[in-house]
């Protein structure tokens, strides 16, 4: 079945795909030179991920570090841009290391065109990964 190519269809099976810990179907949701960024990121983590292969090598060991269970409260918003929208969701789940529990609150500002993502502004909440373990995507901060 192809990838949805509306934009929140696009973005609920990107979900979707997180919670079954398929990163490489993941990442094939992504135009070539799509741009993730951190803009609330602490220092010594990215802020910026350009192209896709920089945000599949960010990603690759995203399910060995944090089992997400589900994505509730997820509220999806239209925009006067009809290829962008405005989503507010929680993350939940455990940290697999120390399996403390996880629960994040997140906003993210995602841009899809021709059926890929091209830019998803992810703001959530940095003062979470000041907890002990709590490095979730094992990527190189």
């Amino acid at each position: 079945m192809p990838a949805p190519t509306s934009p929140a269809d696009l973005y609920r099976h990107s979900l979707r795909l997180l919670l079954d810990k398929n990163i490489p179907a993941w990442v094939a949701l992504w135009a070539e030179d799509g741009l993730m960024e951190f803009p609330f990121a602490p220092d010594g983590w990215p802020r910026r991920l350009e192209g896709k292969e920089a945000i599949a090598a960010y990603m690759r060991h995203y399910p060995d570090h944090i089992d997400l269970y589900d994505f509730p409260d997820l509220r999806i918003h239209q925009t006067d841009d009809p290829q962008t929208l405005v989503a507010e969701m929680r993350g939940v789940g455990r940290l697999r290391e120390s399996g403390t529990p996880f629960d994040m609150t997140y906003i993210a500002i995602v841009t899809v065109q021709e059926g890929h993502i091209t830019s998803y502004r992810d703001y959530w909440n940095p003062l979470a990964v000041q907890e002990p373990g709590a490095d979730f995507t094992g990527s190189s901060r």
